[in-house]
């Protein structure tokens, strides 16, 4: 059977928040019966954008990360309700029922991503119901998707074996699989949270003058194991990224056929621009 899920592009996302505005606008003070009670205007956001910034200057990367209900296919907050107010439905949406778990404030620490909200007007707990009060109209995704001007969302509909395969194939990341939900909610590009870079520039002396180098190849070394490769760009500049987050004392072999070599001992604890390195001999 086929199930609903939702991709994120983690590269994509331009922190417009248009996403974070269309869950607000689709909840304020609108009652959608069976599925989701009125939020208060100044309730908590159902979807929230996270945001990582590495590296140092000249070379900074920044990366948004939208964030909402994972609509897992283990959901602590359907085991912790414990009587069938909070359900997943056989399209893989959870969903919890604004009459039923009326005072249950207990369900929203259930959750441990932190997803779930307490509407304090409505004494009910609240999640992203990913919009299935509109997909059950006929709409072919949720707001979310429909507003993203960058396509960083994409609704899916797949069955677990062809989603499993699309996960594997892309590359595709869970928040914390340590907790053992199964979240229905995937991400590309997630390296941009989870891992380090290194970056730098190359010169060399041509002519008489320091000349940014193209087409150098730089090597990342740790200890004796090769642990990234890339090209200097038309700058100059390269960037490994991925790295593992491991502090260490790293070393880069840096060379060009026509300008030389270098190599530069680097000391990474977190990502990191490490400067100029000038190619000779």
């Amino acid at each position: 059977m086929s199930k609903w899920a939702l991709i994120i592009d983690v590269a994509k996302c331009a922190n417009c928040h248009n996403c974070v505005v269309a869950a607000k606008d689709e909840h304020d003070g609108n009652d959608f019966p069976g599925y989701a009670a009125a939020q208060p205007r100044d309730g908590r956001p159902l979807i929230t954008l996270r945001r990582e910034v590495r590296g140092n200057g000249p070379m900074v990367d920044a990366a948004y990360m939208p964030v909402m209900c994972n609509h897992c296919d283990e959901p602590p907050c359907v085991r912790a309700a414990g009587d069938g107010s909070v359900y997943k439905r056989s399209d893989g949406i959870v969903l919890m029922d604004p009459e039923r778990t009326k005072g249950r404030r207990d369900i929203v620490t259930s959750c441990p991503y932190h997803a779930i909200a307490w509407n304090e007007a409505r004494e009910v707990p609240q999640t992203w119901i990913f919009d299935a009060h509109l997909l059950d109209q006929g709409w072919p995704r949720p707001r979310c998707a429909q507003v993203c001007p960058t396509d960083a969302i994409e609704a899916v509909r797949l069955d677990d074996a062809a989603l499993a395969r699309r996960a594997e194939s892309e590359g595709l990341r869970v928040l914390n699989p340590e907790f053992r939900t199964r979240p229905r909610v995937f991400y590309r590009n997630m390296e941009r949270f989870l891992a380090w870079f290194v970056g730098g520039n190359l010169v060399a002396e041509v002519n008489g003058r320091r000349e940014n180098v193209a087409g150098a190849t730089v090597r990342l070394y740790l200890g004796q194991r090769l642990i990234g490769e890339t090209v200097s760009d038309a700058f100059g500049d390269f960037k490994i990224d991925g790295l593992e987050r491991r502090e260490g004392d790293y070393r880069l072999d840096c060379s060009h056929p026509e300008w030389g070599a270098a190599t530069t001992a680097a000391r990474l604890d977190a990502s990191r621009f490490i400067g100029t390195i000038e190619l000779g001999g």
